[in-house]
């Protein structure tokens, strides 16, 4: 893919940049001090590079004839974060809370909370609701989606025992420039080439457990104050990058056994090593194949939980007749139809694929169309004014942004969109065969083998080609259509979301037994 030379602006810094400068820095300092070895290692702000000492060996360069041992260098750069984080009052024993609720904790006269004798951070009263706080960032919408159906889901099956919150931690509780996360990871998006490399340069352990330990020291003291704001009694984190550095801050203060600390992934099938931290109490995977990439990462089996991606609940409803979806959409109530998404920004080759769509199903012998195309413009105003002022042969609806996915999704027969894990979630519970014409390198790329090798649908970045699948699926080859719709029901998890919030509603009754035990 060719690629035009583009100059990056200071608001497109990506913050993970700075974090290897530090750590290029820390490199570089064993040179000053290479017997150094700090007697106050941290016990939760480091990697122990001394677990694999043959895979350690193996990594060593020559430096002016004297062996530069990567091994030490790592353990100078322990020492250094052990340091300055020490020097840090980090926690939640030192951050002002300006809410008049405690629970559990006390003021000690100067607006600093301090853990209250015999009574825990997040102490849980009957009469009193819990607290949920979702951690998720706006890079992409699936993660958003993904905190909103949980928070939904709580709210249908538990009511107001439960207050759950959502906040995109790094943006609202980070300096810059960490808060400039989702600006970047958006422009790296829209440059394939620098996110595929950001991707996958950061997956080996020893480069992000790194990059981790090096950004703590800089933002910690801000995650603690937002983590503080909101009291919580369950933290679930829906975001790779959103469960490393509050497990420190929870690790260092003693509150991992009194806050449920749990990660929903939302891809579904490749996804960064990120996701996985050894000290959460439920991992819930989309897949069997996440479920063992954690078990590589080094979760064991009762922390892993495989529901399913988590959906909106308005998609477990029972589905309403496709022409009375079609009459209230504005579509024709028999011919069958195709969804044609960009997702929330409209992207990707639509206006293409629907002029192709417009050629493919209109039948020249006959003169009338054989199928309809609807196409959610989401927030591109441009691309769906464009194609409204266009003169179609056969039946097209344009929408814009669109909150009820579920009825465009039910008043049609098959889907054509990117490779986003949500959206192909949703596709299958309403049944709809797949056509993927594209994908994001990296945690998108396992998407395209999950639906094909599974007879769920099909791939092509060719707009002729998609139409002349669609076509095929609405005339010859309307078996094949059927085929992949059953298919693509029997792997749906409706209920994956419900799922999720009974097991973190039972984590935290079982704590709440286990507490009562031991205060009486």
């Amino acid at each position: 893919m060719s690629m035009q030379t583009s100059t990056v602006s200071q608001e497109s810094t990506n913050p993970l940049g700075l974090v290897s400068q530090l750590g290029n820095s820390a490199l570089d300092s064993s040179r000053v001090n290479p017997d150094g070895y700090s007697a106050c290692l941290s016990n939760y702000l480091y990697f122990d590079a001394r677990k694999k000492p043959k895979a350690v060996a193996s990594l060593s360069l020559s430096c002016k004839g004297a062996a530069f041992s990567i091994r030490r260098a790592m353990n100078e750069f322990n020492s250094a974060i052990r340091f300055h984080c020490e020097r840090l009052p980090l926690g939640f024993a030192s951050v002002r809370v300006d809410s008049g609720e405690n629970n559990g904790c006390g003021d000690d006269g100067n607006g600093v909370l301090e853990e209250t004798e015999g009574g825990p951070v997040n102490a849980v009263k009957s009469d009193v609701p819990k607290k949920v706080l979702i951690l998720m960032s706006d890079t992409g919408g699936g993660h958003r989606a993904s905190a909103e159906a949980i928070k939904a889901a709580f709210a249908e099956e538990y009511g107001d025992d439960y207050q759950v919150s959502i906040t995109d931690l790094w943006t609202e509780h980070t300096p810059w420039p960490f808060n400039q996360l989702p600006r970047s990871y958006n422009f790296l998006v829209k440059h394939g080439t620098l996110w595929k490399m950001t991707y996958y340069a950061s997956a080996p352990r020893v480069i992000h457990r790194t990059n981790f330990a090096a950004t703590s020291t800089f933002i910690a003291r801000e995650v603690a104050k937002g983590l503080m704001k909101y009291q919580p009694d369950i933290i679930i984190s829906v975001h790779p990058l959103m469960q490393h550095v509050p497990l420190r801050i929870l690790r260092s203060k003693g509150l991992l056994k009194k806050i449920v600390f749990t990660t929903v992934i939302t891809d579904l099938a490749t996804c960064h090593p990120t996701w996985f931290h050894k000290l959460v109490t439920r991992c819930y995977c989309p897949s069997e194949e996440v479920a063992k990439r954690a078990l590589r990462a080094g979760l064991q089996r009762p922390q892993i939980k495989v529901y399913g991606l988590p959906v909106r609940p308005s998609f477990v409803k029972p589905v309403r007749p496709k022409d009375e979806l079609r009459k209230e959409l504005g579509m024709d109530e028999h011919l069958p139809a195709v969804l044609l998404m960009g997702g929330g920004e409209g992207m990707g080759p639509i206006e293409a694929t629907a002029r192709a769509l417009g050629d493919a199903l209109y039948d020249e012998t006959h003169g009338e169309p054989i199928g309809q195309v609807l196409v959610i413009c989401g927030r591109n105003k441009k691309l769906a004014n464009k194609l409204q002022s266009i003169h179609w042969k056969i039946p097209v609806e344009v929408k814009g942004f669109v909150t009820k996915m579920e009825d465009c999704m039910g008043a049609c027969d098959c889907i054509i969109t990117k490779a986003g894990p949500g959206t192909i979630a949703e596709a299958m519970i309403r049944g709809l065969p797949i056509i993927l014409n594209d994908y994001i390198a990296g945690q998108e790329a396992g998407n395209v083998p999950h639906v094909v090798q599974n007879g769920c649908g099909k791939f092509s970045k060719s707009p002729k080609e998609i139409a002349r699948i669609v076509y095929q699926w609405f005339g010859p080859r309307q078996d094949e259509l059927m085929t992949m719709s059953q298919n693509a029901l029997r792997l749906a998890r409706p209920d994956a979301v419900f799922k999720i919030v009974h097991d973190l509603h039972e984590l935290v009754r079982q704590r709440d037994i286990v507490r009562q035990y031991l205060t009486t």
